[in-house]
C-alpha cells in the first residue's frame, strides 16, 4: 500500500466519522422542524420526517404575534449587550495585561469568582434591583444584566490573548509617543481581532438564547424577545406542539445563519490561544 492510499484512506475514514457525528448532532434539529410542519393528528408521531407537511403552524405563530417587534426587541437587546461587553472587556484587559495598572489583578481575581454564581441565584436580587432603578420592562433592564454577567467571561479570553501578544509591540508603541488609547486602539485590537471575533459571536448567541432573567423583566407584551414566545404554545399537556416547534424553529434559524457566515472567524478565534507564538 503507497503513501498516498494510505493517506486518502485516512483521510476519508475521519470525513466519515465527521460526516456520522454530524448526522447524529442534526436529528435533534431536523425533528424540530418535523414537527413545525406537522399537521396535529401527526404532532407525537415517533418518525423523523412525516408526510404531508403543512405550513399552518408557522402561520399560526406569525398571526398571533408580532414577530417584527419582537425581533426587533431581541436584536437591540442583543447586539447592545455585545458592544457592551465587547468594548467593558477589551478596556479592562488592556488595563490588565498590557498597561498593568495597579489593583486590576484583585479587580480580575473577584470578577472571576462571578463565574461560579449560578444565574438562578440572581434572579431574584435583580429583579429586585430593577424595579428599584424603574427598569422593569425596559431595554435597559435585560442589557446591563446581560452585560454584566458576559464581562468577566470575555475578559479572561481577551486578557489571555493579550498577555500572549507580542509585548515588543506595545513597548514599541510607547516609543514612538503612542498614547496608551491608541496603543489600545491600532495595537492591541488588531492582534487580538480573532478573539474579539470568537467573544462577539459567542456573546450574541449566549444572549439571544436566554430566557429565564427575560421571563422576570419583561411583563408586557410590547416588549417580549423572542425566547418568551414559546411559553404561550406550552401548556401543561402540550397543546399546541406544532406551534412550539415552529417558534423555536425560526428563533433558532438567525443563529444557524450567523453561524455559517462566520464559522471559519468563530473557529479561529476559538483555537488561535493554543498557539503561542
Amino acid at each position: 500500500m503507497t503513501s498516498l492510499t494510505r493517506s486518502q484512506i485516512r483521510s476519508l475514514t475521519i470525513h466519515l466519522v465527521l460526516f456520522i457525528v454530524l448526522a447524529l448532532w442534526m436529528v435533534p434539529q431536523i425533528y424540530m422542524l418535523s414537527i413545525g410542519l406537522r399537521t396535529p393528528a401527526q404532532a407525537f408521531d415517533a418518525s423523523l420526517v412525516t408526510w404531508p407537511v403543512t405550513f399552518d403552524n408557522f402561520v399560526t405563530v406569525i398571526r398571533d404575534n408580532p414577530l417584527s417587534r419582537i425581533f426587533l426587541n431581541s436584536l437591540i437587546v442583543t447586539v447592545a449587550t455585545v458592544a457592551i461587553v465587547v468594548a467593558v472587556s477589551s478596556l479592562f484587559a488592556f488595563a490588565c495585561a498590557v498597561l498593568r495598572l495597579r489593583g486590576t489583578l484583585f479587580i480580575y481575581t473577584a470578577l472571576l469568582t462571578t463565574l461560579m454564581v449560578p444565574l438562578a441565584s440572581l434572579v431574584l436580587p435583580l429583579a429586585i434591583l430593577l424595579k428599584n432603578f424603574g427598569w422593569i420592562n425596559t431595554y435597559i433592564g435585560l442589557i446591563m444584566p446581560y452585560a454584566a454577567l458576559g464581562v468577566p467571561f470575555a475578559m479572561v479570553i481577551l486578557k489571555a490573548f493579550m498577555e500572549d501578544s507580542p509585548q515588543e509591540l506595545f513597548e514599541s508603541a510607547r516609543v514612538d509617543g503612542c498614547t496608551p488609547w491608541q496603543t489600545y486602539w491600532h495595537v492591541a485590537l488588531p492582534l487580538v481581532r480573532p478573539a474579539l471575533v470568537f467573544v462577539t459571536i459567542w456573546q450574541f448567541i449566549v444572549t439571544w438564547n436566554e430566557f429565564f432573567l427575560a421571563l422576570i423583566v419583561l411583563t408586557k407584551a410590547e416588549m417580549k424577545t423572542l425566547t418568551i414566545v414559546p411559553m404561550q404554545y406550552s401548556g401543561l399537556y402540550m397543546a399546541n406542539p406544532g406551534a412550539l416547534f415552529a417558534i423555536l424553529t425560526l428563533i433558532a434559524l438567525p443563529l444557524i445563519f450567523l453561524y455559517v457566515l462566520v464559522q471559519r472567524a468563530f473557529v479561529r478565534g476559538l483555537l488561535a490561544g493554543a498557539v503561542k507564538g
